[in-house]
């Protein structure tokens, strides 16, 4: 009955989503490219690592997680609706610059996140689960991209993206048809689990700012300016933000009280052991989900991240240079860090540039003589983004 559940929710979210009036919708495909990016690869980690850490709190620490990134993303909607094609002197011009940079180099590192969670989750139901096999995967797929990157682009790639998003959403609403069944037979028989925090307040604090990369890709509303205008795009954004807030939230609030986490260090793919629990099923489509995801997400960032040096070094870096740079920085990363470790290096360079996007909100505010209050608000989260930079921590793994 369970494995119908399943089945089911996977059938009629994809069903729902693929067809043509929904498909076909200005504001949801608007919607769709942020909303993609918030949940594609927090999904696969958060569930663990929140239980693991924060225990019968970790729905709490999800909503600290979106609150945070809804208060960046409200300094990137003041942007987009006040500072695009308007800034004014060289002050805002050099934040907005040195923003695109850092955002340039966020890419990089999440591309990196993104194809090494690829790597280890393609070989997590293979007798070669093993770091090494893990590795060698995610570094085919880097030379894959380059090669597609470097001869043809990534056109015909970007178009597989709605369906990709499709998949991934509609395995999210089996694996949560699956919880909800399984967490009410636990009530039901009085087996629900409450697990104590097992981290300190401060490490408890640093952890939370580690993981912002898991709700970040809401600012990609601001660079789809060539196809949608600038209200689409921000109430485009806030329902990304909304909907994705409210799956990680019944995700983590369900998980935490059903199923432990696994005992010892943390894996990046304890997800998977973690679902074994609940149905047979669930793993595989959580591997389906994460092969999609990552590599459609690590597709989108490369080409945005190529796309970025070329224009904030004024054509000085070509495309194919950036692919090149990209690349080996990836390799780097995936050969000298594990995936917490780079989660928390994505982490720190995202919150550089919605540290700076903040700031450019605050110093556009104050130009356009905004109220008080909204221009300490975006100052206070310019602060709040530089903190994360200086003090996020990886999960111990």
């Amino acid at each position: 009955m369970l494995d119908t559940a399943i089945v089911a929710a996977l059938i009629i979210t994809g069903f729902v989503l693929l067809h043509p009036r929904i498909a076909r919708s200005k504001n949801w495909r608007a919607t769709v490219t942020p909303l993609a990016s918030i949940i594609g690869s927090g999904f696969l980690v958060l569930g663990p690592v929140l239980q693991h850490a924060y225990g019968a709190h970790a729905a709490l620490a999800m909503a600290a997680l979106c609150g945070l990134a809804w208060a960046f993303g409200s300094a990137i909607r003041f942007n987009i609706a006040h500072a695009e094609g308007a800034l004014s002197g060289p002050l805002e011009n050099g934040v907005e610059t040195a923003a695109s940079w850092a955002l340039a180099f966020a890419y990089v590192i999440s591309v990196a996140y993104y194809l090494n969670l690829f790597g280890a989750f393609a070989v997590s139901l293979t007798p070669q689960d093993t770091l090494l096999a893990g590795e060698l995967v995610t570094t085919a797929v880097f030379l894959l991209i380059l090669a597609v990157g470097w001869t043809s682009g990534f056109r015909m790639l970007e178009r597989m993206e709605y369906v990709s998003v499709t998949i991934k959403l509609a395995i999210i609403a089996s694996l949560l048809a699956g919880l909800a069944w399984f967490l009410a037979v636990r009530i039901k028989q009085g087996n629900e689990i409450v697990l104590p925090v097992s981290v300190g307040p401060v490490e408890a604090l640093t952890l939370g700012f580690g993981l912002i990369v898991t709700v970040q890709g809401f600012e990609t509303s601001r660079y789809l300016g060539r196809t949608y205008d600038a209200a689409t795009r921000i109430s485009s954004m806030q329902l990304a933000q909304l909907v994705s807030a409210l799956i990680y939230m019944a995700y983590i609030a369900m998980l935490s009280f059903s199923i432990a986490a696994p005992d010892g260090k943390l894996s990046e793919t304890a997800i998977i052991d973690m679902m074994k629990v609940v149905s047979p099923l669930l793993p595989w489509l959580l591997v389906a989900a994460a092969l999609a995801a990552q590599f459609s997400a690590a597709v989108a960032d490369t080409g945005g991240s190529g796309g970025l040096f070329v224009e904030v070094s004024h054509g000085r870096i070509s495309v194919r240079q950036a692919y090149v740079l990209l690349v080996g920085l990836g390799l780097a990363l995936t050969w000298s860090a594990n995936v917490f470790e780079i989660i928390a290096y994505a982490s720190r360079a995202f919150a550089l540039y919605y540290a700076l996007q903040s700031l450019l909100a605050g110093l556009v505010g104050m130009r356009l003589r905004k109220p008080a209050m909204l221009n300490a608000f975006h100052f206070t989260m310019m602060f709040a983004g530089f903190a994360i930079v200086l003090f996020g921590q990886a999960v111990e793994g």
